[in-house]
């Protein structure tokens, strides 16, 4: 049974870094595209970043683009996302997902495109 555990949120002032990380376990991680998403109150659950299985292609969101890196070691069975320069709009619960894709370029960047996802971590960035 694949299962992804996020960590490392909190609460930040905006122009700080937070760096997530989510433990990836039950199968071979390597096989899975990595997404990170992120859901506001009130607001719909959003692509923020994804990571193709070996290359190290990704995708952003225009929102984040320039200020996150997405990152993974399938040594480690990990994916990270570096978040610089935060804001008070970036203040959301984030999750980790993964998908099992043929094409090991693949980057979806749609909520339904993603298999297994990970309980999430609260992100608040203060003004």
């Amino acid at each position: 049974q694949v299962q992804l555990v996020e960590s490392g949120g909190g609460v930040v002032q905006a122009g700080d870094s937070l760096t997530l990380s989510c433990g990836f376990s039950g199968r071979t991680f390597s096989n899975y595209v990595g997404g990170w998403f992120r859901q506001a109150p009130g607001k719909e659950r959003e692509f923020v970043a994804a990571i193709s299985r070996i290359g190290g292609r990704s995708s952003y969101a225009n929102s984040v683009n320039g200020r996150f890196a997405i990152s993974r070691d399938n040594a480690k069975n990990t994916m990270y996302l570096q978040m610089n320069s935060l804001k008070p709009e970036d203040t959301a619960v984030y999750y980790c997902a993964g998908a099992v894709k043929a094409d090991p370029f693949a980057l979806p960047t749609i909520r339904g495109a993603y298999d297994y996802w990970g309980q999430g971590t609260q992100v608040t960035v203060s003004s």
